[in-house]
């Protein structure tokens, strides 16, 4: 038997456990910020900006080409049609470029559509400058309606030299706010 006083050794244990299990709690909370330090310190991950850039007093770089091809998807759940009318474009950095993409909404309801970018290789993110995109901004398309959205972008003429070719894929996800029901 112990004394009173003294803590048993299950309760050691379990003080520890406890002090884990706060502690995997707090790492997996600050994991997400903490990735997007780490991405954002080393230029990985593809994310691009999310305002647009301006176009002033850019050299363009006629003696290189880089190709950029377009790839876009939805996310489970959205029915929108969506695609970008060019699949690959061979550009000069420096030079302005636009790409139209096609969205269609053939539900019988209003959709909210939000696009979120991503290039890869991640290190090309750094490079390429959106003066104008749907990503900017929520899209709303009614019931059957379809519209074309215009992405115009120039790549940076420091882009390393190594960097031919890069995919910006675009992936269109429902943010429609659920409507609720009133009895």
């Amino acid at each position: 038997m112990t004394a009173p006083n003294k803590p048993s050794k299950h309760s050691k244990t379990v003080t520890k456990l406890m002090l884990v299990v706060v502690g995997m709690f707090g790492f997996g909370f600050l994991l997400v910020p903490l990735y997007d330090v780490f991405c954002d310190v080393t230029g990985i991950n593809g994310k691009t900006n999310d305002t647009a850039a301006s176009y002033d007093g850019v050299i363009v770089d006629e003696s290189r080409w880089v190709t950029v091809e377009f790839i876009t998807r939805t996310n489970t759940g959205m029915p929108w049609e969506f695609s970008a009318q060019t699949q690959k474009i061979k550009v000069h950095p420096g030079e302005i470029n636009q790409v139209d993409f096609y969205a269609k909404n053939p539900a019988n309801r209003d959709i909210v559509g939000q696009a979120v970018p991503s290039v890869s290789p991640g290190l090309a993110a750094l490079y390429l400058n959106k003066t104008e995109c749907f990503c900017f901004e929520q899209q709303t398309l009614k019931a059957g309606e379809e519209t074309m959205m215009p992405v115009r972008f120039y790549i940076d003429p420091q882009l390393p030299d190594d960097i031919t070719f890069f995919t910006l894929s675009y992936t269109l996800y429902d943010v429609t706010e659920p409507t609720v029901a009133m009895n």
